[in-house]
């Protein structure tokens, strides 16, 4: 018995050291485990830790900076103008819903939508249905871009007459109509879905419903919304930046649903005077409100700024304590001072769309630019928008700058930069003289060119090259070009800056085309067309500052629209005028320069002249280039380059008129438009005459 016991026991010993052997092995490998996790949080997964610690310690918020102005000056020539704002930050009201409190999100979604949307959605209806007139006349047009070019006036008048024709009928009235209210419906359906989905979220406290509401319309929402019609929006007032008061009793108007607060937003006090400039600035996914086009998108960054913070410790209950917060100031955006004239930018910008309609054209620009420092002192286009309201804009093609962004065939003001090229190798001088036939074959090339004048004129018999100019002869500037040579010519015009962006500080600047005339293998026939500006693209800025450079002495200035960038501290960074390169002689440009004065007054330009001033200039009237076959359309677009006074050039002015539909060439447009803005200038800015003012005897 007693042996039997022990053998148990002993047993039973082993049996317990065993189970303690696993016990102890399993908390050595759950302290092991315990130990590893500690040292792969701590090594691995502190900052995670440290931030899931510091959201139940710590409260935190971004600072928002306000974002930089953009000033213009008046009298910019004579650097002595007062400054005005062009773009500011203005508090307007963000109106939200409160769905969790929305009695009726169904409801209250189409009074949002009549109130804030109907008139917009209505408007880009009208602007639409107007866009597709237009088409489908450009359409009608362009199929006859391959009948000879002596049948297509007839036929286009023909079609243009059925076009307004049948915009009369009155069945294509009821189904125009139709269609505008299709495209109201579809616009209406989706603004009011996108509403309802905002305001039928029980849970929700907070949902932006309209942004930049202005004080009145502010006011006159809650009136609305509220069915008050017996106030008027002049009895309430704002208050403490987030109600409404009755001023005649004190008391607060409430909206079921619905609050506001106010918050800065980008405003521009000048409307459309420098839109396309400008560019606008709207609200991103982020909630932040940056830059888009123009200087708004150039400089988005520094004029934006940089946050700012604020974090602190939570004690208990929640509270803050003051005394850890820490604080990191947000840096304001710089602002900008643009090189333009306030009293330049606005008379060219209204003479301009006075043009454009006058001409009945598609549209057109005016560019002003100082020749002894490349600033621009106006720059304007039409159509253009209003950057406060950009979002009722029907084509977002009306965003682009026209001045920088549209490259076109610029016409007979290329031959100022084919003779400069001529005079400047000293292949031709103002008396070199050729035999004009009026016209001329092109080797590998079917068809004769033709002076503008042949049909009427015929051949000029031996011409020189200031009558070359005088009378803007295809022939002459093609016989220039010839003595000068494919390749040399070629270099002259991308000396004189085509070919290449100016480097201006807006967004959307386009290079222009000249791959017919640079290439490897180019075609007599290419550099013949390119001598008188047809079969190459330049922008209006880039034939602008072309024009400078003769009027700067051959130099090319780099253009440039800010004056200085002021920062927040006050820095004040002045922009400083930059050479590009000398394109020409100072000697060549004297001589082209008398040659362009003799234009104005003798040539194509005459309705330029202005008593008591030499001006230099030269028109040009390009055939705009087929939409779809080869060759060209029957539209033409004008163009007038030249500057003022002619030997001291204050100022370089470019009018151009869009495809107008009252005048063949453009002495009949781009030059009187020219005209009265260049009068305006030399008025404004005191330039002093440089001639006497001749005087008829006769009464």
């Amino acid at each position: 018995m007693m042996t039997f016991g022990r053998r148990e026991r002993n047993e039973k010993i082993e049996s317990a050291g065993g189970r303690v052997a696993i016990v102890a092995l399993a908390v050595f490998l759950l302290a092991a485990g315990l130990i590893g996790r500690l040292i792969y949080i701590q090594a691995w997964q502190s900052d995670r830790y440290v931030a899931l610690a510091d959201g139940q310690h710590k409260t935190s918020y971004e600072l928002l900076p306000e974002r930089g102005k953009i000033f213009i000056q008046d009298n910019a020539l004579l650097s002595s103008g007062e400054m005005y704002p062009l773009a500011v930050n203005k508090n307007f009201a963000l109106v939200y819903a409160i769905p969790k409190t929305v009695l009726d999100p169904a409801g209250s979604a189409d009074k949002l939508y009549e109130f804030f949307r109907k008139e917009t959605v209505e408007k880009i209806a009208d602007e639409t249905i107007k866009l597709e007139r237009e088409e489908r006349l450009k359409k009608e047009l362009a199929t006859l871009e391959s009948l000879p070019e002596e049948e297509r006036p007839a036929k286009e008048a023909e079609l243009t007459a059925a076009h307004e024709a049948l915009m009369l009928d009155p069945l294509w009235l009821q189904l125009e109509a139709d269609r505008r209210q299709d495209l109201i419906r579809i616009e209406k359906e989706k603004i009011v879905n996108d509403y309802i989905s905002k305001l039928d979220q029980l849970e929700d406290i907070y949902e932006p419903i309209e942004r930049k509401v202005a004080d009145d319309k502010l006011k006159q929402f809650y009136i609305f919304m509220s069915g008050r019609n017996d106030l008027s929006a002049e009895q309430l007032t704002i208050k403490d930046e987030t109600i409404l008061i009755n001023t005649e009793n004190e008391a607060e108007l409430k909206l079921e649903g619905f609050g506001f607060s106010l918050a800065p937003y980008r405003f521009y006090p000048e409307n459309n005077i420098g839109a396309h400039i400008l560019g606008f600035s709207s609200y991103d996914d982020n909630e932040e409100q940056h830059g888009k086009y123009g200087l708004e998108g150039f400089f988005d960054q520094e004029l934006f700024g940089k946050y700012g913070s604020v974090s602190a410790e939570r004690g208990a209950g929640g509270l803050v304590i003051v005394n850890d917060r820490q604080h990191v100031q947000q840096e304001d955006g710089s602002s900008l001072v643009l090189t333009i004239d306030r009293s330049a930018q606005f008379t060219s910008c209204r003479l301009l769309n006075e043009a454009v309609a006058r001409y009945k054209a598609l549209g057109g620009s005016v560019i002003i630019v100082n020749p002894k420092n490349g600033a621009i002192l106006a720059m304007c286009s039409a159509p253009d928008f209003d950057p406060n309201n950009f979002q009722t804009v029907a084509d977002i093609k009306v965003f682009n700058n026209p001045a920088v962004f549209d490259q076109y065939e610029p016409g007979s003001v290329f031959k100022a930069i084919t003779m400069a090229a001529a005079l400047d190798k000293e292949k031709v001088t103002p008396e070199t003289t050729y035999q004009d036939a009026g016209q001329i074959m092109i080797k590998g090339w079917p068809k004769p060119i033709k002076n503008s004048d042949f049909e009427t004129f015929g051949g000029h018999g031996t011409t020189n090259m200031v009558k070359v100019l005088e009378q803007s002869l295809n022939t002459g500037a093609i016989f220039a070009m010839q003595q000068v040579g494919h390749s040399d010519f070629a270099d002259y015009v991308e000396r004189f800056g085509f070919g290449e962006k100016t480097g201006i500080e807006l967004e959307g600047e386009s290079t222009g085309d000249l791959r017919s005339i640079t290439g490897l293998r180019v075609k007599d026939i290419s550099a013949a067309t390119a001598s008188f500006g047809q079969g190459i693209t330049v922008t209006p800025l880039q034939m602008a500052m072309s024009y400078a450079a003769i009027a700067n002495g051959g130099e090319l200035m780099k253009p440039y629209i800010v004056k200085e960038i002021i920062e927040p501290d006050g820095k004040r960074y002045e922009t400083k005028p930059s050479v590009t390169r000398r394109v020409i002689s100072e000697r060549t440009a004297t001589i082209l320069t008398g040659m362009l004065v003799n234009v104005v007054e003798k040539g194509h330009s005459q309705k330029i002249k202005i008593p008591g001033y030499y001006i230099a200039g030269k028109t040009g009237t390009a055939q705009v280039a087929a939409a779809n076959a080869r060759g060209y359309s029957n539209r033409y677009n004008h163009t007038f380059v030249g500057f003022a006074p002619a030997h001291n050039a204050s100022f370089v002015i470019l009018t151009k008129i869009d495809s107008p539909q009252t005048s063949r060439f453009a002495e009949g447009t781009a030059v009187p438009l020219a005209h009265d803005i260049t009068k305006f200038l030399l008025n404004h800015w005191e330039i002093k005459q440089e001639r006497a003012i001749e005087t008829n005897a006769k009464k």
